[in-house]
Protein backbone atom coordinates (compact mmCIF):
# COMPACT_ATOMS: atom_id res chain seq x y z
CA UNK A 1 0.00 0.00 0.00
CA UNK A 2 0.83 3.47 -0.76
CA UNK A 3 0.37 6.23 2.61
CA UNK A 4 -0.98 9.18 1.06
CA UNK A 5 -1.85 7.17 -2.08
CA UNK A 6 -1.56 9.65 -5.29
CA UNK A 7 1.45 10.83 -3.97
CA UNK A 8 2.78 8.12 -3.44
CA UNK A 9 2.29 6.01 -6.09
CA UNK A 10 5.29 6.49 -8.28
CA UNK A 11 7.06 4.69 -5.28
CA UNK A 12 4.47 1.93 -5.16
CA UNK A 13 5.22 1.15 -8.89
CA UNK A 14 8.79 1.28 -8.39
CA UNK A 15 8.61 -1.35 -5.60
CA UNK A 16 6.60 -3.41 -7.37
CA UNK A 17 8.21 -3.73 -10.85
CA UNK A 18 11.23 -5.20 -8.26
CA UNK A 19 8.79 -7.77 -6.26
CA UNK A 20 8.76 -11.48 -6.93
CA UNK A 21 5.35 -11.57 -4.76
CA UNK A 22 2.60 -9.84 -3.60
CA UNK A 23 0.89 -9.67 -0.34
CA UNK A 24 -3.17 -8.32 -0.92
CA UNK A 25 -4.72 -7.21 2.15
CA UNK A 26 -8.26 -7.05 1.60
CA UNK A 27 -10.30 -5.55 4.07
CA UNK A 28 -13.00 -7.75 5.31
CA UNK A 29 -15.04 -5.10 7.23
CA UNK A 30 -18.37 -4.03 6.42
CA UNK A 31 -18.24 -1.49 3.46
CA UNK A 32 -14.26 -1.80 3.50
CA UNK A 33 -14.22 -4.71 1.03
CA UNK A 34 -17.27 -3.39 -1.32
CA UNK A 35 -14.97 0.08 -1.59
CA UNK A 36 -12.17 -1.86 -2.48
CA UNK A 37 -13.63 -3.90 -4.90
CA UNK A 38 -15.29 -1.00 -6.44
CA UNK A 39 -14.67 -0.10 -10.37
CA UNK A 40 -12.35 2.16 -9.17
CA UNK A 41 -11.09 0.62 -5.78
CA UNK A 42 -7.38 -0.50 -4.42
CA UNK A 43 -7.84 -3.88 -4.30
CA UNK A 44 -8.99 -4.09 -7.97
CA UNK A 45 -5.92 -1.13 -8.73
CA UNK A 46 -3.20 -2.84 -7.15
CA UNK A 47 -4.20 -6.54 -7.73
CA UNK A 48 -3.67 -5.46 -11.51
CA UNK A 49 -0.96 -3.06 -10.86
CA UNK A 50 0.84 -6.47 -9.51
CA UNK A 51 -0.16 -8.33 -12.14
CA UNK A 52 1.16 -6.14 -14.88
CA UNK A 53 4.43 -5.76 -13.11
CA UNK A 54 5.06 -8.88 -13.29
CA UNK A 55 4.70 -10.27 -9.73
CA UNK A 56 3.95 -14.12 -10.35
CA UNK A 57 2.99 -15.11 -6.79
CA UNK A 58 0.10 -14.19 -4.88
CA UNK A 59 -1.02 -14.39 -1.37
CA UNK A 60 -4.44 -12.94 -0.14
CA UNK A 61 -4.88 -12.04 3.34
CA UNK A 62 -8.32 -10.86 4.60
CA UNK A 63 -8.00 -8.29 7.14
CA UNK A 64 -10.33 -6.64 9.89
CA UNK A 65 -12.16 -10.22 10.75
CA UNK A 66 -12.40 -9.08 14.21
CA UNK A 67 -14.49 -6.03 12.84
CA UNK A 68 -16.96 -8.16 10.15
CA UNK A 69 -20.56 -8.98 11.30
CA UNK A 70 -20.75 -11.14 13.38
CA UNK A 71 -17.02 -10.76 14.33
CA UNK A 72 -15.05 -13.47 12.37
CA UNK A 73 -17.76 -14.61 10.03
CA UNK A 74 -16.93 -17.68 8.10
CA UNK A 75 -19.58 -16.27 5.44
CA UNK A 76 -17.86 -12.96 5.15
CA UNK A 77 -14.50 -14.32 4.29
CA UNK A 78 -15.85 -17.06 1.94
CA UNK A 79 -18.17 -14.39 0.24
CA UNK A 80 -14.47 -12.14 -0.01
CA UNK A 81 -12.54 -14.75 -1.45
CA UNK A 82 -15.70 -15.88 -4.10
CA UNK A 83 -15.43 -12.24 -5.58
CA UNK A 84 -11.50 -11.33 -5.36
CA UNK A 85 -10.87 -15.26 -7.02
CA UNK A 86 -13.10 -14.12 -9.57
CA UNK A 87 -11.40 -10.72 -10.05
CA UNK A 88 -7.87 -11.84 -9.79
CA UNK A 89 -8.96 -14.65 -12.58
CA UNK A 90 -9.96 -11.90 -14.87
CA UNK A 91 -6.39 -10.60 -14.94
CA UNK A 92 -4.35 -13.46 -15.18
CA UNK A 93 -3.78 -14.83 -11.87
CA UNK A 94 -5.06 -18.68 -11.34
CA UNK A 95 -6.97 -18.87 -7.81
CA UNK A 96 -6.13 -22.33 -6.67
CA UNK A 97 -2.20 -20.89 -6.38
CA UNK A 98 -3.50 -18.31 -4.18
CA UNK A 99 -3.39 -19.04 -0.54
CA UNK A 100 -6.56 -16.76 0.96
CA UNK A 101 -6.05 -16.77 4.83
CA UNK A 102 -8.36 -15.08 6.56
CA UNK A 103 -6.20 -12.85 9.42
CA UNK A 104 -7.01 -9.57 12.31
CA UNK A 105 -3.71 -7.81 12.43
CA UNK A 106 -5.84 -6.22 15.79
CA UNK A 107 -5.12 -9.01 18.38
CA UNK A 108 -2.54 -10.96 15.45
CA UNK A 109 -5.01 -13.74 14.55
CA UNK A 110 -4.06 -16.07 12.26
CA UNK A 111 -0.86 -14.05 11.63
CA UNK A 112 1.88 -16.18 12.93
CA UNK A 113 -0.02 -18.60 15.08
CA UNK A 114 -3.59 -20.37 14.63
CA UNK A 115 -6.54 -18.28 15.94
CA UNK A 116 -8.99 -19.56 18.17
CA UNK A 117 -11.69 -17.25 17.11
CA UNK A 118 -11.74 -18.54 13.45
CA UNK A 119 -12.26 -22.23 14.67
CA UNK A 120 -13.98 -22.75 11.27
CA UNK A 121 -11.34 -21.97 9.60
CA UNK A 122 -9.25 -25.50 8.28
CA UNK A 123 -6.55 -23.85 6.45
CA UNK A 124 -5.53 -22.53 3.07
CA UNK A 125 -3.94 -24.57 -0.05
CA UNK A 126 -2.20 -23.81 -2.81
CA UNK A 127 -2.03 -26.16 -5.89
CA UNK A 128 0.87 -25.15 -8.41
CA UNK A 129 2.52 -27.83 -11.37
CA UNK A 130 5.55 -27.67 -8.01
CA UNK A 131 3.07 -29.69 -5.63
CA UNK A 132 0.27 -29.20 -3.06
CA UNK A 133 1.28 -26.86 -0.55
CA UNK A 134 -0.85 -26.19 2.46
CA UNK A 135 -1.47 -24.21 5.96
CA UNK A 136 -2.84 -22.10 8.62
CA UNK A 137 -1.35 -18.61 9.31
CA UNK A 138 -0.15 -16.15 6.82
CA UNK A 139 3.60 -16.65 7.31
CA UNK A 140 3.53 -19.99 6.57
CA UNK A 141 1.82 -18.72 3.01
CA UNK A 142 4.68 -16.97 2.83
CA UNK A 143 6.92 -19.00 3.22
CA UNK A 144 5.95 -21.43 0.69
CA UNK A 145 6.63 -19.21 -2.10
CA UNK A 146 9.09 -20.50 -4.37
CA UNK A 147 12.15 -18.01 -4.81
CA UNK A 148 12.52 -17.67 -8.68
CA UNK A 149 15.56 -18.45 -10.44
CA UNK A 150 18.21 -15.81 -11.31
CA UNK A 151 19.53 -15.88 -14.64
CA UNK A 152 23.19 -15.00 -13.09
CA UNK A 153 24.83 -17.02 -15.42
CA UNK A 154 23.89 -14.96 -18.48
CA UNK A 155 25.79 -11.81 -19.14
CA UNK A 156 25.28 -8.21 -17.17
CA UNK A 157 22.33 -6.70 -18.50
CA UNK A 158 20.90 -3.21 -16.34
CA UNK A 159 18.76 -1.22 -18.26
CA UNK A 160 19.54 2.14 -16.76
CA UNK A 161 16.00 4.24 -15.51
CA UNK A 162 17.80 7.24 -14.15
CA UNK A 163 21.31 8.79 -13.88
CA UNK A 164 22.47 10.91 -11.00
CA UNK A 165 25.89 13.33 -10.68
CA UNK A 166 26.69 13.26 -7.00
CA UNK A 167 29.60 15.71 -5.91
CA UNK A 168 32.43 14.24 -4.32
CA UNK A 169 30.92 10.75 -5.55
CA UNK A 170 30.77 11.19 -9.18
CA UNK A 171 27.97 9.62 -11.47
CA UNK A 172 25.76 7.28 -10.61
CA UNK A 173 23.86 5.52 -12.56
CA UNK A 174 20.52 3.56 -11.68
CA UNK A 175 18.30 0.67 -12.36
CA UNK A 176 17.38 -3.44 -12.13
CA UNK A 177 19.95 -5.80 -12.85
CA UNK A 178 18.02 -8.16 -15.19
CA UNK A 179 20.69 -10.69 -16.56
CA UNK A 180 24.23 -11.47 -15.12
CA UNK A 181 25.96 -10.42 -11.76
CA UNK A 182 27.05 -6.63 -11.05
CA UNK A 183 30.46 -6.10 -8.19
CA UNK A 184 32.58 -3.47 -7.42
CA UNK A 185 35.85 -3.47 -9.70
CA UNK A 186 34.16 -4.68 -12.78
CA UNK A 187 34.76 -3.44 -16.07
CA UNK A 188 31.52 -2.53 -17.73
CA UNK A 189 30.37 -1.17 -21.18
CA UNK A 190 27.27 1.47 -21.52
CA UNK A 191 25.24 1.01 -24.95
CA UNK A 192 24.48 2.67 -27.30
CA UNK A 193 27.47 5.20 -26.46
CA UNK A 194 29.92 2.65 -26.32
CA UNK A 195 31.42 4.06 -22.77
CA UNK A 196 33.72 1.52 -20.85
CA UNK A 197 34.33 2.35 -16.81
CA UNK A 198 34.50 0.50 -13.68
CA UNK A 199 32.29 -0.14 -11.00
CA UNK A 200 33.31 1.84 -8.23
CA UNK A 201 30.66 0.49 -5.96
CA UNK A 202 27.25 -0.99 -5.45
CA UNK A 203 24.45 0.99 -3.71
CA UNK A 204 20.72 -0.11 -2.77
CA UNK A 205 18.06 2.46 -1.78
CA UNK A 206 14.81 1.47 -0.37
Amino acid sequence: DAPGHRDFIKNMITGTSQADCAVLIVAAGTGEFEAGISKNGQTREHALLAFTLGVKQLIVGVNKMDSTEPPFSEARFEEIKKEVSSYIKKIGYNPVAVAFVPISGWHGDNMLEVSSNMSWFKGWTVERKEGKVEGKCLIEALDAILPPTRPTDKALRLPLQDVYKIGGIGTVPVGRVETGVLKPGMVVTFAPAGLTTEVKSVEMHH
